[in-house]
């Protein structure tokens, strides 16, 4: 069959968006998945996937396919962040409303549209009676807001899949994007003395060594490593906090988060010792760590967390970047690419598995964690499109 005959028709449309509004209906909060998960589930099951299942950590996979052969991955997160102010909404967070195109809601766009259009990729495939000789595996996994690649790493380290190519289908305005920046999150701690707020001079006060840290940081955040297509490396400081024992006190400690993204040729080794040169450059009893935490998932499982993690990018003439582009094509669009400025799962798939990795997805990335978040529905028929056209491509013959 050629992949021009993967056009959507008119009731598969239809049910792709009804599957779309249902996971933006329900809530899935971080750690807190599982409602997703078991409408993500019963979705594959009836769509005739030829294997469904839930692992130990909550990810939700269905197969396409036989279960040998070589094997292609589409990737998606089932989780949401929070809803920090819900009066700043102009629609109902949970509404699923439509208007002029748009499907209104959370996740909508980061990122229920990309994982709705890989479930009904793999339907369509099942339905047009496509022979594949490698299994497509759509990968639905959690915890990627706080700890993303964590739940991926479950699906290659626990359970053993381990795919040729992967696809995360995070928002791309269906460009491709063949890379990200690395993250660190670091905690730098400055130390003082205490004293009484009316003796200052008896006690060391940990905000003035802190401001005099945070000049150095400014000016470092302006000196990082600069890459032609990812960008340049950046430094930020996104919280600051003081510990005294009164109002009436000089505080003792201040405690700030750096978030630092990482450009091609930057390590996390290289993010930490730059912080501690200025601590020592400027005299400051302060130390600085990577950020570990510990989360759990919808099933009770318990993951520390380092919160570092690399930047990819992958060759515009790689084979799967090429064959990214002639999927783009059957759905009659112009390949593009393009470089995200967030961090995906394919920290894990492509930094740490090393295996060939590539973005697409509905919505415009500038979206994700915004109040009245959206996608152009037009976008996710066009994406199940691809991403079967894709599929088809790579395990068809």
């Amino acid at each position: 069959m050629h992949a021009s005959g993967l056009e959507l028709t008119a009731e598969e449309r239809q049910a792709v968006l009804d599957f779309l509004c249902a996971l933006v209906r329900t809530s899935g909060f971080s750690g807190d998945e599982g409602a997703v998960a078991a409408l993500v589930l019963a979705e594959m099951q009836r769509l005739g996937f030829d294997d469904v299942w839930m692992d130990a950590a909550g990810n939700v996979i269905g197969r396409v396919g036989p279960p040998h052969g070589p094997a292609l991955m589409l990737n998606s997160h089932m989780d949401t962040v929070k809803v920090a102010d819900p009066a700043a909404w102009q629609v109902d967070p949970f509404g699923a409303e439509i208007r002029e195109g748009r499907l209104y809601g959370l996740g909508a766009c980061d990122m229920k549209s990309g994982l709705a259009a890989t479930v009904y990729a793999g339907a369509l495939l099942k339905k047009r009676g496509v022979a594949l000789q490698g299994p497509l595996l759509v990968a639905c996994v959690g915890l990627e807001e706080p700890a993303e690649g964590t739940c991926t790493r479950v699906l290659f380290e626990e359970d053993g899949l381990r795919p040729d190519w992967v696809v995360i289908a995070e928002p791309s305005n269906l460009q491709i994007a063949r890379g990200q920046r690395g993250h660190v999150e670091m905690l730098l701690t400055v130390k003082g003395r205490s004293a009484h707020s009316s003796a200052p001079e008896l006690g060391r006060n940990a905000i003035y060594g802190a401001a005099r840290l945070i000049f150095n940081l400014e000016i470092l955040a302006g000196q990082l490593a600069d890459d032609p297509f990812l960008g340049p490396g950046v430094l930020a400081v996104t919280d600051i906090r003081s510990h005294a024992v009164s109002r009436n006190a000089i505080p003792d400690r201040c405690e700030m988060t750096l978030d630092r993204r990482l450009t091609i040729g930057e390590t996390e080794a290289m993010a930490v010792l730059e912080i501690q040169r200025i601590i020592t450059r400027e005299g400051a009893s302060a130390d600085v760590r990577v950020i570990e935490e510990e989360v759990t998932t919808h099933t009770g499982k318990v993951y520390r967390v380092r919160r570092a993690s690399l930047p990819w990018a992958v060759e515009e003439r790689h084979p799967l970047v090429r064959a990214m582009a002639q999927a783009v094509r059957t759905a009659g669009l112009r390949p593009t690419m393009t470089r995200w400025h967030f961090a995906t799962e394919g920290a894990y798939t492509a930094a740490v598995a090393q295996v060939p990795t590539v973005g697409f997805g509905p919505g415009d990335p500038a979206l994700p964690h915004t109040v009245n978040e959206y996608v152009e529905i037009e976008q996710v028929y066009t994406a199940a499109q691809v991403y079967a056209a894709l599929s088809m491509r790579l395990l068809s013959g």
